[in-house]
């Protein structure tokens, strides 16, 4: 390999790719994961408010906690999700580049190797 070839970079850029993959694929279950502690917290504050199965005051301040928790945990996910899909499509953008600016030969006329 001489100093002039990508591969490596490549190789570099596609694993940092991976990574941001699997960091984006986080944020996904962590948004699930809040919208469903969203979803909870006002099930539960309407089942405080309605005075269902004897819920409290501290039923009724912890699903607000709850809510509040979600909304949190969903706003910031959200933000990290999309500047990791900014940074994957930047990287997707460079290794493109790096590979459209291999010299590929063609082989032609090349012998078929039998097994």
């Amino acid at each position: 390999m001489t100093e002039d070839d990508p591969t490596d970079e490549i190789s570099d850029i596609e694993a940092r790719i991976e990574a941001l993959a699997e960091a984006a694929e986080r944020c996904r279950k962590l948004i699930l994961a809040s919208k469903a502690a969203i979803a909870g917290g006002v099930a539960l504050l309407l089942v405080a408010i309605l005075g269902l199965f004897g819920a409290s005051q501290s039923a009724a301040l912890g699903s607000i906690a709850l809510i509040l928790g979600g909304i949190v945990s969903f706003g910031s996910n959200v933000s990290t999700l999309r500047q990791t899909e900014a940074a994957i499509s930047t990287a997707e953008a460079l290794r493109s580049d790096l590979i459209g600016g291999i010299n590929l030969r063609l082989v032609r006329d090349a012998p078929v190797k039998l097994m």
